[in-house]
């Protein structure tokens, strides 16, 4: 039991960390919101999201997607045009010496490219299905669900943690120099992610 809970804590932080698009929105969206209250619906949405990946990649039911030729290509091209149109638009954005109310995106718009980022991702996809998939096999009964819980929980406590993370930093960058760099790092980032997807495509068709 214990170790089927510190399994799932070690594999969703290996997920988690390294810098994606997902990471990326969260953080921007704490450092852009007057109030982080206002950074609440894209961290519930991408929480959210996360669960229900990691529930589908146990349950086996997203490997049935990408044994769907035709499905797996649209979910490809939906990623990779959300991608580079996210991407562009973190790019030009502008948070210095703007009011954070104007630079800060609505609730709509944050649970939309919450979604898209997490949920059209096939990077994303791939690397739930095949390590927390693949890794929950190894378990059943009470100790599945222990790993299981246990990786959705440390997806929840990042999130929250990285848009708290993000709103610290954005009160201290009075300036808007700090998020100005960070915008453009982050939008390289994005379209780094959107040209591994075009490759992956590539190689489908």
């Amino acid at each position: 039991m214990f170790t089927a809970m510190i399994h799932g804590i070690l594999l969703a932080l290996g997920l988690i960390l390294p810098l994606g698009a997902q990471n990326i929105f969260v953080f921007n969206q704490g450092a852009s919101q007057p109030k982080f209250r206002g950074a609440i619906p894209v961290i519930v949405t991408a929480a959210c999201c996360d669960t229900l990946l990691i529930l589908l990649a146990v349950l086996g039911v997203s490997v049935v997607v990408f044994t769907i030729p035709a499905l797996q290509t649209a979910i490809f091209i939906i990623g990779l045009a959300f991608l580079l149109y996210m991407g562009w638009s973190i790019w030009k954005s502008k948070p210095a010496k703007l009011d954070r109310r104007e630079a800060a995106l609505s609730s709509k718009k944050q649970i939309m490219f919450a979604m898209s980022v997490s949920l059209l991702n096939p990077h994303a996809i791939l690397d739930t299905i095949g390590v927390i998939g693949t890794s929950s096999l190894s378990y059943s009964g009470l100790d599945k669900f222990i790993f299981t819980f246990s990786t959705m929980v440390v997806s929840w406590i990042w999130f929250f943690g990285l848009a708290f993370v993000g709103k610290k930093v954005g009160d201290a960058d009075t300036g808007g120099k700090i998020l100005t760099a960070i915008n453009k790092i982050s939008a390289l980032v994005i379209w780094g992610v959107a040209v591994y997807i075009a490759l992956k495509l590539f190689n489908l068709v």
